[in-house]
């Protein structure tokens, strides 16, 4: 599976010259647990991404973004109205938004 978070967060680990052995022990995890999220094999846990954006230091919502869209993507690859559902739930966030004013 392409995986947009898994893609950047690879990419920020190894400009910061970071090795998976560094960074999984941060995560409670091991090294072949990080490298399948970065392959787009496994998901990271929600509440790991605040953590992780703080030892990679990028920031938290652009990777909580890439994470939510990789999420939908696994939901709806499949489905042949994939494109109208996700037209109709964006709809709906922004009504919710709007009320939310």
């Amino acid at each position: 599976m392409n995986s947009q978070f898994g893609e950047k967060i690879r990419t920020l680990r190894e400009k910061q010259n970071l090795y998976l052995r560094q960074v999984a022990p941060l995560l409670e995890m091991d090294t072949a647990q990080l490298s399948k999220i970065e392959k787009g094999l496994r998901q990271l846990k929600r509440e790991q991404i605040t953590v992780l954006a703080d030892i990679l230091r990028a920031n938290a919502d652009e990777l909580l973004t890439l994470w939510l869209a990789d999420q939908i993507y696994a939901v709806v690859k499949d489905e042949k109205f994939a494109n109208e559902a996700m037209q109709l739930a964006e709809k709906n966030i922004n009504l919710k938004k709007k009320k939310n004013k």
